[in-house]
């Protein structure tokens, strides 16, 4: 089976050797360069690295700026934000321009390996401690945003469920087991409901969910 190549973009030496010890403790996980903002995109042309762990402040080229250069390459990596902080003004950004997800540099290492398997299979990674602190910081204050309520108006019952627990971060496996439905057919749902949101992926649906009030406030 080929290795999931993984490249780690940070400007500080000791987090991507951090994070290069985590990748590389996992059989399945490759971990093929690490470099600086500014290094990126000739990186991504060299390696073909199929993951992008990306550090969202940088100071000689932020994590956005970064962000769009590779999105904008041929056969783009997915791309995961990196990020200290639980709430972060460029949140917001960097899902218009496409990142696949969000993980703090805190993240369990277990769940860091998980979330590069999400990555490199398509999907995005949406666990329940980085959504809730993320991206539910994100979009918190106020009651639910009218412009999101519309868009969820158009779902049906059941797509509006399967919404709500990607909202909370779990993966198609554990939506199935929630509703009692096939794998299959949670992923059915998943696809009519990006159409329908005209999401691009799973992180800006979260973002509608939480935005549409579908998720509840995590408990203190």
């Amino acid at each position: 089976m080929t290795a999931i190549r993984v490249l780690i973009v940070d400007d500080e030496l000791l987090v991507r050797s951090g994070l290069g010890l985590i990748v590389g403790s996992a059989p399945d996980l490759e971990m093929v360069g690490g470099c600086s903002g500014a290094q990126a995109e000739e990186a991504v042309l060299r390696l073909r690295p199929h993951v992008v762990l990306l550090d969202i402040r940088m100071p000689d080229l932020d994590g956005i700026s970064v962000l769009r250069k590779l999105r904008a390459l041929p056969d783009p990596p997915a791309v995961s934000m990196l990020t200290t902080f639980d709430t972060d003004e460029y949140i917001g950004t960097a899902l218009r321009a496409g990142a696949a997800g969000f993980l703090l540099k805190d993240t369990a290492p277990e769940q860091l390996v998980h979330a590069v398997r999400i990555l490199a299979a398509g999907g995005s990674m949406l666990s329940p401690a980085v959504t809730r602190t993320v991206i539910g910081g994100y979009v918190e204050g106020g009651g639910p945003d009218g412009a999101a309520l519309t868009l969820v108006r158009s779902l049906t019952v059941r797509e509006r469920d399967v919404l709500a627990l990607v909202g909370e971060g779990l993966a198609n496996a554990e939506i199935a087991d929630r509703l009692f439905l096939g794998t299959g057919t949670v992923k059915d749902h998943i696809s009519a409901i990006l159409g329908k949101l005209g999401a691009a992926n799973r992180v800006q649906a979260a973002v509608i969910a939480h935005r549409a009030g579908l998720v509840r406030p995590a408990q203190p």
